[in-house]
């Protein structure tokens, strides 16, 4: 992905309004992902084939983890050790989400399409802030 496509995507030029804007979209995103667990585990759990109880406890983790992000998003320059830990988290997520399918979940095949789509969604967060963080850094600090 290149800094025009990034711009674009981000749609402003500005390294450190890029980056405060891919965060604050994962916040988000992950927030009302986690919120979803929380109030939906029971129906959510049965139409993915999980137990209400993982995705209570997966609910309060995101919910926690995007409200963090999003302070993070909220400062005018966030600091880079803090969006490059962002960036691995949300990496592990993702491996660590394809690695359950095979090694300890049983889900449905909408709870295996939604686990490779989320994963997919939480790298993509993490490419995106990579590069946003990396412009940022060759523009000014």
């Amino acid at each position: 992905m290149s800094a025009t496509q990034l711009a674009a995507l981000a749609r402003t030029t500005d390294p450190h309004t890029m980056l405060r804007r891919f965060l604050a979209l994962d916040a988000a995103v992950t927030g009302a992902n986690g919120l979803a667990y929380l109030t939906l585990s029971g129906p959510a759990g049965r139409f993915l084939g999980v137990g209400s109880g993982l995705l209570l406890g997966l609910g309060l983790l995101l919910l926690s983890y995007g409200v963090g992000v999003g302070v993070l998003a909220s400062r005018g320059r966030p600091p880079a050790l803090a969006v490059r830990a962002v960036v691995e988290v949300n990496l592990a997520w993702a491996v660590l989400s394809c690695a359950a399918l095979g090694l300890w979940l049983s889900p449905s095949t909408a709870g295996a399409v939604w686990t490779v789509l989320q994963a997919a969604v939480v790298a993509g967060f993490a490419l995106v802030q990579y590069i946003a963080l990396r412009e940022r850094q060759g523009s000014s600090e």
